[in-house]
């Protein structure tokens, strides 16, 4: 038996969740020294910034006030994943690792997404739903493609050309 969403609770949730995941891109940035790892979750940061202007635009809630106020509000530091994840980033933190918290911090959206989906009942608010594991997974690939170039790996496209015989 699914959970019956408003299109405004799927959107809140969706404003929270990419709130909670540009916090910690911004925090991570801010964190480490190192400049190949900023930049990366700069990236990521302005690419989460899109997708909540994108959901705000569609809430016509009024708790979180105007999108310059909410954006601007301190991190939900209580949020298990950002805790879980500022505790892996420091000053040091390379490029690589950056990569993989920003790994595990997609595959977590997804998941989180993913479980919210299956429990919706209004093919609108699923929908909603759909479009954010979507955008999230794009997002996973993008930085996998980097993580691959980082670790030297060979692109994917390559590989038939790499493969001996």
């Amino acid at each position: 038996m699914g959970r019956e969403y408003s299109i405004q609770e799927a959107l809140k949730l969706a404003i929270k969740g990419e709130k909670d995941s540009m916090d910690f891109y911004r925090k991570a940035a801010s964190v480490t020294k190192n400049e190949r790892a900023q930049k990366v979750f700069d990236l990521l940061a302005n690419e989460e910034v899109g997708h909540l202007k994108a959901f705000f635009d569609h809430y016509k809630g009024g708790e979180f006030g105007d999108i310059a106020t909410y954006m601007a509000q301190p991190p939900d530091t209580k949020n298990p994943t950002y805790t879980a994840l500022m505790k892996a980033v420091n000053e040091e933190t390379p490029e690589q690792q950056a990569l993989e918290l920003a790994l595990k911090e997609e595959k977590s959206c997804i998941d989180q997404y993913t479980g919210l989906a299956r429990d919706i009942i209004d093919p609108l608010v699923k929908a909603i739903f759909e479009r954010v594991i979507k955008e999230t997974e794009k997002h996973l690939a993008m930085i996998e493609e980097e993580y691959r170039h980082v670790m030297t790996m060979v692109h994917e496209s390559d590989q038939d050309i790499y493969v001996r015989e």
